[in-house]
This record gives structure tokens, C-alpha cells and sequence, in this order.
């Protein structure tokens, strides 16, 4: 006998749930920790579990981009930023800051506001589906000698988009290296991970 409030829910919501469940998780890990190098880490696992998710959603194309440049490249280019700092962060006094929090508590409540009026996940009456979706369904083929509708999209339809894109991860790479001082004869300043207590004596 099931209760009037009993839900099935299928194994793809399971799989959604448990997803964002180990985001939060690890962005609470993320803010709790105050050694550098496991932030790091965790921020190559959020942005793998972010992929995955994406992939959860078929967005096949942007969890590629998420795993590369997020889990990949992110990672790569913050570990050598640790080589030019301290591997554990400063200690910070207790204190509140109401006017981050308030930012913060309004942007989500526009988020959440935001998505009331949208359609269901997977909704074929939905305007993208019902309308832009399928036109690119139907025409693509005879538009476009490419088989695959993504491909065609990024490469063909939103072609000077996805140039823009690659042109912005290529200028942030190159800033990135030049603010690290990739190749330069000084390279970086030595640091110490010693503690030092409030007199300044190691």
C-alpha cells in the first residue's frame, strides 16, 4: 500500500540527486579547508562532477569543455600559482560580511525566481524543442554536409561564437602565464610555509 505522498523517482533523478548532493559537498569542503593544495584538488573533482552532471543533462558538448578547461587546465595553471605562494592560507579573525551575504542571497533568489516559469526538463511542447530545436533537426542535413547536429552547431551555426570562446581561454591562458612569470630569468619569489605566531617569531 503506498501513501498519497509516495514519489517514484527513476534511476536518471537518482543519479541527479546524488550528483548535486557531491557538489555541495565538496564546495562545503572547498570553503572549510584552509590548506591550498587540497582546494585545488577538490575544485578538479567539482568541476569533473560537473561534467559528469552535464553529461546527466546531454549536454555532452559542454561537460568536454567543463572536464578540459575546468578539471584540466584550471588545475594545471593553479598548481603553479602555488609554486609563487604559501601552501596554506592566512589566518583570517571570525567576522560576518552582511554585504557579500546579502549579494549572495539575492542572486539566488533571482535564480530561483527565474526558473519558475520554466518548462520541464526534456518537454517536447517547449519552445526549444517545439521551435528552434526542430528546425535545426529537419534542415541541418541538407544545410550542412555534417552528420553529427552538434558539431554542426558549434562549428557551422555558432561558428564566430565557439572562435570567440577559444580566443578568451587563449587570452586568459597567456595572462595567467605572464602573471606567473612563465620563462622569466627572476621566476618566482621564495616563500615559507612556516607559521608564525602573533610576535612574528617563527
Amino acid at each position: 500500500m503506498t501513501t498519497p505522498f509516495h514519489v517514484e523517482l527513476s534511476p536518471s533523478t537518482w543519479l541527479d540527486l546524488s550528483l548535486l548532493t557531491m557538489l555541495v559537498l565538496v564546495a562545503i569542503a572547498m570553503l572549510r579547508s584552509r590548506h591550498l593544495f587540497a582546494v585545488v584538488m577538490l575544485s578538479g573533482i567539482y568541476s569533473l562532477l560537473s561534467a559528469a552532471f552535464f553529461v546527466s543533462l546531454d549536454a555532452v558538448d559542454v561537460a568536454f569543455t567543463e572536464a578540459a578547461v575546468g578539471a584540466g587546465i584550471s588545475t594545471v595553471l593553479m598548481l603553479g600559482g602555488m609554486l609563487l605562494t604559501a601552501r596554506r592560507e592566512k589566518p583570517k579573525s571570525a567576522g560576518r560580511a552582511p554585504v557579500a551575504l546579502a549579494v549572495v542571497l539575492a542572486a539566488g533568489a533571482a535564480l530561483i525566481y527565474a526558473t519558475i516559469d520554466m518548462p520541464a526538463f526534456g518537454d517536447p511542447n517547449a519552445p526549444a524543442n517545439a521551435h528552434v530545436g526542430q528546425a535545426y533537426v529537419e534542415e541541418t542535413p541538407n544545410d550542412i554536409a555534417v552528420p553529427n547536429i552538434v558539431t554542426a552547431v558549434l562549428a557551422s551555426y555558432r561558428g564566430f561564437d565557439t572562435l570567440g570562446e577559444v580566443m578568451v581561454i587563449f587570452t586568459a591562458g597567456v595572462a595567467v602565464m605572464l602573471l606567473l612569470g612563465a620563462g622569466s630569468v627572476r621566476g618566482g619569489r621564495e616563500v615559507s610555509d612556516v607559521e608564525k605566531d602573533e610576535s612574528g617569531a617563527a
